[in-house]
């Protein structure tokens, strides 16, 4: 099945590993990713769409026209991506005054909001469309002795109307995917907790982060697993910089799911790009763990 991938600035800038992981991965589930040239930035789904919603919606409208115009549904790897392009995609679908007005920026450039696509989070395209299984086929070093705490964020299940990827308040979606894998997937107190990056005060996201992280350390995983590339961002260097803070000393190794995905499809961990994380996931190349 062919979508359109669309990585966002972060993984595209900062951690191409992640891009790797997605383009290494999915041909093994029956994914053909074809590529788009011409997209900017989402954008911004909290401080750009406060700042000027208008403005957002037309940037994001010009994002999605671009697909429109290839024929194929936009997958995104990225939740805050995800947030703003299915947003957008919504109300440009639904408020024909606002397309309107979006539409008449975009005709400068010769652009026009169809409505023709769908905007999801690459995740649910694999449950929904490709199924589980798929994912369970491709696997033949299965992660059976690797224990992952589930981080889910903020954009990938809210405003679940918009969304609607799983119960806000329940959702099973990352559990099945990492059990797909041969892991088993940890639940923990704070594992719907906002990762903090939004916040406008400097001192509540260093709380937020040590509280996650405290949780997972209580339950003793061996790793923290998410789909989210700022919310990696907060926990993986970030605990080095809550752990000068509160004086605490955290050694979490904080792992996307399509790395982890990569070395049950018997990539090397090198391969998915884990070296390049902040906090190392030394146990994985332990031979006494099957990965």
């Amino acid at each position: 099945m062919k979508y359109i991938p669309f990585f966002g600035c972060m993984i595209s800038m900062k951690y191409p590993q992640f891009e790797a992981s997605v383009r290494k991965t999915m041909p093994n589930i029956g994914v053909e990713l074809v590529d788009v040239k011409g997209f900017t930035c989402c954008p911004d789904p909290i401080y750009f769409k406060a700042e000027d919603k208008i403005e957002w919606l037309t940037i994001a409208g010009r994002n999605i026209c671009l697909a429109e115009e290839a024929g194929y549904d936009i997958i995104t790897m990225c939740s805050g991506c995800t947030a703003t392009l299915s947003e957008a995609n919504h109300i440009l679908k639904e408020n024909p005054d606002v397309r309107n007005e979006i539409n008449k920026r975009l005709s400068k450039i010769n652009k026009k909001f169809e409505g023709s696509i769908s905007v999801r989070h690459i995740v649910t395209v694999i449950r929904d469309d490709i199924g589980i299984d798929k994912v369970k086929e491709s696997v033949i070093n299965p992660l059976e002795d690797l224990k992952v705490a589930i981080h889910y964020g903020c954009h990938l299940l809210k405003p679940s109307r918009i969304m609607q990827v799983d119960d806000p308040d329940h959702p099973t979606i990352l559990e099945d995917l990492v059990s797909a894998i041969g892991a088993t997937p940890l639940e923990h107190e704070e594992r719907l907790l906002c990762c903090g990056k939004a916040c406008m005060s400097e001192e509540i996201p260093p709380k937020m982060v040590y509280d996650v992280l405290s949780s997972i350390e209580k339950i003793k995983a061996d790793c923290m697993g998410l789909i989210c590339p700022t919310c990696f961002d907060e926990y993986d260097i970030g605990q080095i910089r809550v752990g000068r803070k509160f004086n605490k000393k955290f050694n979490i190794p904080i792992i996307y799911y399509f790395q982890l995905l990569g070395i049950a499809q018997g990539f090397k961990p090198e391969e998915m790009g884990l070296h390049r994380h902040k906090v190392k996931a030394d146990y994985l190349f332990k031979e006494d763990v099957k990965v």
